[in-house]
């Protein structure tokens, strides 16, 4: 099998779409004129790596992902900063945990300068859909799933790499007002040794359902447990932070747990802050009993989408309890000013996060 890395074929649409106005992206409502796709075939290795005119894919009937479910991908931004350079945000991050999720999935990985050259051609090609405004990012969304024709629970010896673009604005329709948060006693999104930590198709599958009652109900997102409806896990979309008299919590890592990258951003942040970040195992109960006592300051969840999205409202036990008067909290404002101000280019990288377009 060749270990050489395809060249990258390009072929322009013919026919470009206007792009939609800034103030009405929402979230993931438009994909830009081109995609990047790439084939790997064992025995045979990556091959016909191309940027395409984003448009309907072929897949035989018999596809494993459309039976078996291997599937994943990952959510990264590109940012048009105020001096007019084009950064990536922490991009090698995305890549590792990408790795990470095939090798679960038994999908083959791309190598790292496969995907990095992807990503820049797509993006290059597509530069006119990064929108400028404050809260606006071209959003990116690289995918992995089987494609081997067969009928046979096995891993299929045929993967496909799709990476597709969308400028997105708040993730949220409260923008970065505070949200409501269902606290989910019934459905669980994952058990331990399952695919809580991938970002697995199967994983957002399961959580449909109590994301749509939840809804009904008026909420914007479901806070999952753990088996024993007690551990807090995440957020669905996002991981979640609770900040204390005493200290700042959030669930540790147990394998069902999606090691976000803004989570990991943050603590960063937080650490070089000196602020007394733990990651540990937290129940409801300890956050409904610390709340009660007024020792609970603030909670925020964490995501690429959302950037940080601080809760207001958490429902637990037929009763919503009201977190910082249901007002945005200093520290997860000041977190997200700092996030985004490095991501715009108005604040200094010392962290390296940033990797800029290369127009080569």
């Amino acid at each position: 099998m060749t270990n050489v890395t395809p060249k990258i074929t390009k072929t322009l649409n013919s026919a470009p779409k206007k792009l939609p106005p800034s103030d009405k992206l929402g979230f993931g409502q438009y994909f830009s004129d081109h995609m990047f796709i790439a084939q790997f075939r064992e025995g045979q290795g990556w091959h016909e790596a191309a940027v395409v005119p984003y448009g309907p894919i072929s897949l035989d009937p018999g596809a494993s992902v459309l039976h078996y479910g291997q599937a994943l991908f990952e959510g990264m931004k590109v940012f048009r900063q105020q001096d007019g350079r084009i950064v990536f945000f922490r991009p090698e991050f995305n890549y590792h945990r990408l790795c990470e999720g095939a090798a679960r999935l038994c999908l083959e990985a791309p190598p790292l300068d496969l995907f990095m050259a992807g990503l820049h051609e797509v993006v290059k090609t597509d530069e006119r859909w990064i929108p400028a405004e404050p809260n606006t990012a071209l959003y990116i969304r690289p995918t992995l799933i089987g494609t081997e024709a067969f009928l046979g629970v096995r891993p299929s010896r045929e993967t496909m790499l799709m990476i597709l673009l969308s400028p997105v604005g708040s993730y949220y329709a409260e923008g970065t007002k505070p949200v409501k948060i269902w606290t989910e006693e019934k459905y669980l999104r994952a058990a331990p040794g399952g695919l809580g930590a991938v970002k697995a198709g199967a994983n957002y599958a399961s959580s449909l359902k109590a994301a749509l009652e939840a809804k009904k109900r008026g909420y914007s997102q479901v806070l999952w447990l753990d088996v024993e409806h007690q551990g807090i896990e995440e957020v669905g979309t996002m991981n979640v932070f609770f900040v204390f008299d005493d200290e700042i919590v959030t669930p540790a890592l147990n394998g069902s747990i999606l090691s976000g990258g803004t989570r990991d951003a943050i603590i960063q942040l937080m650490k070089l802050k000196k602020l007394p970040i733990v990651d540990r195992r937290i129940t409801i109960s300890e956050v409904i009993e610390r709340l009660g006592r007024g020792q609970l300051k603030e909670a925020f969840g964490t995501g690429t989408a959302a950037v940080i999205s601080p809760i207001g409202v958490l429902a637990y036990k037929g009763k919503d309890w009201v977190i910082n008067n249901n007002e945005n909290g200093p520290l997860s404002t000041q977190l997200f000013g700092e996030i985004t101000s490095i991501q715009r280019g108005t604040q200094e990288d010392r962290l390296g996060w940033l990797t800029p377009l290369l127009h080569t």
